[in-house]
């Protein structure tokens, strides 16, 4: 079993696969790659000194309790030379533009779009569902990272086409889980809703996740035990929670202590954050999908208080209309309209609260450092973000309404 898990986790196996798909480092770098290898294995250059004074985190402490190879010595504020990432050269141009879109696809900027789209254009109820099930599974998937600890693939020999989330660990893989949820979650609540031929929706859910799930390995940003881990856990989170989701959904909607839970809960959950002897991502985008489902979930509450969900109107499932061009209009029109909204609020709110936070804790605003601590960094993003679902479950279906881009008729 250690056999197969080891072979699973090991980097030649996306080595593989980007090779397959034509990345590849390019033949100068492969060669200084390999001479730098044989040199680093006598053990007596200065290479090889300098990795084993970066070994030693910040507090002190044996690297061994820390094993994330891609973290940046916070004493140095500088990369590790002795692994250098190789450029790459891309052969087959089909495959580059098709994972790199993809893994685009499981970042949170494109959920945070997504998801508000279809409470614009389709169903707020879906909306609805399929943010609940997002911030479980990314909850769950972004700590399991953080407590594991476990690396991600070492580069070289792999090619790394991402940097932001380097720092991060790797298993499981949160692009994996993100996009097996979403794709499943919202097939088996549509199918509830509209008539769709489900065996189609199938194999769409079936096609995006498979290709988020391949773009972690093209972007060399996870191994293949990384990805399984990723799709078997959300398939259990999801398996375990389908038979609770109606009951989930009615209390959001109608519990006079739906709101307090809905803020208190994921401010409690996102200040109880894992701490890490180094800064990563993880808390801070881990804040901002607990705070977009916490505003969601307040405004739903208040939308059922005012008697207006905007929720498609039975009996169910539904027959959408036909997609026409004028329908494609005001859909376009409707995300254009929503998208300035939802912008608008992260500015002005992120701007004030930022100026607020800091000022109490005096420190400057431009100091990233200062941004980055807890105190600072998880108030500001909750309240940014409680902000935008607040403005989008709300605010924004009225706006469109007062513009003419709604149809109330199709709506309870």
């Amino acid at each position: 079993m250690w056999g197969v898990i080891s072979y699973l986790n090991s980097p030649e196996l996306v080595v593989g696969f980007q090779r397959c798909c034509g990345l590849v480092p390019r033949e100068r770098d492969s060669v200084i790659i390999t001479q730098n290898r044989r040199v680093n294995a006598n053990g007596s250059d200065p290479v090889t000194m300098q990795r084993r004074r970066a070994e030693q985190v910040p507090n002190g402490t044996s690297r061994a309790h820390d094993s994330n190879f891609n973290y940046k010595s916070a004493s140095s504020q500088c990369e590790h030379k002795d692994r250098p990432r190789p450029h790459y050269e891309v052969r087959n141009w089909l495959f580059y533009f098709l994972f790199v879109i993809s893994a685009n696809l499981g970042h949170e900027v494109f959920y945070i779009t997504f998801l508000p789209c279809i409470h614009w254009n389709l169903d707020p109820f879906l909306c609805r569902r399929l943010v609940n099930v997002w911030a479980v599974v990314m909850y769950i998937g972004q700590v399991m990272k953080d407590i594991l600890k476990l690396p991600r693939p070492t580069s070289p020999p792999v090619v790394k086409l991402e940097t932001r989330v380097d720092a991060e660990y790797g298993l499981p893989s949160t692009h994996a889980m993100a996009a097996t949820a979403i794709s499943f979650t919202l097939l088996l609540s549509a199918h509830e809703r509209v008539k769709f031929p489900f065996e189609l929706g199938l194999v769409v859910a079936v096609v995006l996740s498979a290709l988020v799930c391949l773009s972690r390995l093209y972007t060399g940003m996870h191994s293949v035990l990384d990805v399984i881990c990723g799709v078997v856990i959300s398939a259990v989170i999801m398996a375990v929670s389908y038979p609770f989701w109606g009951t989930v959904d009615f209390f959001q909607l109608h519990s006079p202590v739906s709101p307090i839970v809905a803020l208190a809960l994921p401010l409690f959950l996102s200040y109880k954050y894992p701490e890490l002897d180094h800064y990563t991502t993880t808390r801070g985008d881990t804040t901002i999908i607990l705070a977009c489902s916490a505003g969601c979930s307040v405004g739903y509450w208040v939308n059922e208080r005012l008697g207006l969900t905007f929720d498609l109107a039975g009996p169910f499932p539904v027959t959408l209309p036909p997609l026409t061009l004028a329908a494609v209009g005001f859909g376009v029109a409707r995300f254009l309209v929503g998208l300035a909204m939802l912008v608008l609020t992260r500015q002005t709110v992120r701007w004030a609260s930022l100026r607020v936070l800091c000022r109490i804790y005096g420190a400057s605003v431009s100091d990233v450092d200062a941004r980055r601590r807890k105190e600072i960094e998880v108030p500001y993003k909750f309240s940014t973000y409680v902000a935008i679902g607040l403005v989008n479950s709300i605010m924004v279906n009225r706006v469109f309404v007062m513009m003419g881009l709604w149809d109330l008729g199709n709506s309870v």
